[in-house]
């Protein structure tokens, strides 16, 4: 029997992660393709770096925190472009309303859209990551007593927005 080494279980470990790891993109960028391409960086920078994860750490909060600074970079970069020119993004979210839960689910994302950046954060990272308020406050780099102050409000706010959609704070 041959024993795994240290490179071989960090791999392992990750390739179990890819999964959540593009539901938090997609729930950042909005777009398949982009989210696509964004867990793809993040994956090629945790490889890249893998000298740095201290074994036995959280890598799972270390992975979504490298996914959410890669995201950062690439939203600094846009700022300087003009978005959505020739509608294509706009036509990406476009689908038929067939099903009842699609357009809940696109309601939620619209409401998310409307919190503030901090907010939005910590949301999402409990939607799409499940993680602990530690693991949150990890990934934010806060304190646990303001991720759960986060998640609280935002997940008050959308309930606050969603019961009563004409809601603008």
């Amino acid at each position: 029997m041959s024993r795994l080494n240290v490179s071989d279980e960090f791999k392992e470990s990750i390739e179990r992660l890819i999964g959540p790891m593009r539901g938090y993109a997609l729930a950042l960028t909005r777009s398949r393709s982009d989210a696509d391409d964004l867990v793809q960086e993040a994956l090629l920078r945790a490889w890249r770096f893998r000298v740095s994860y201290k074994p036995g750490t959280n890598l799972k909060a270390w992975l979504f925190q490298i996914l959410r600074n890669v995201h950062y970079t690439e939203t600094r970069r846009r700022r300087t472009t003009v978005q959505d020119v020739d509608g294509r993004f706009a036509a990406e979210l476009t689908e038929d309303g067939y099903q009842h839960w699609r357009l809940e689910y696109f309601e939620i994302l619209q409401a998310i859209q409307q919190l503030t950046p901090q907010l939005q954060e910590a949301i999402l990272l409990i939607f799409a990551g499940d993680f602990s308020y530690e693991d949150i406050a990890a990934i934010l780099d806060c304190p646990v007593g303001t991720a759960k102050s986060r998640v609280f409000r935002a997940r008050r706010k959308l309930a606050e927005m969603i019961v009563d959609p004409t809601y603008s704070s």
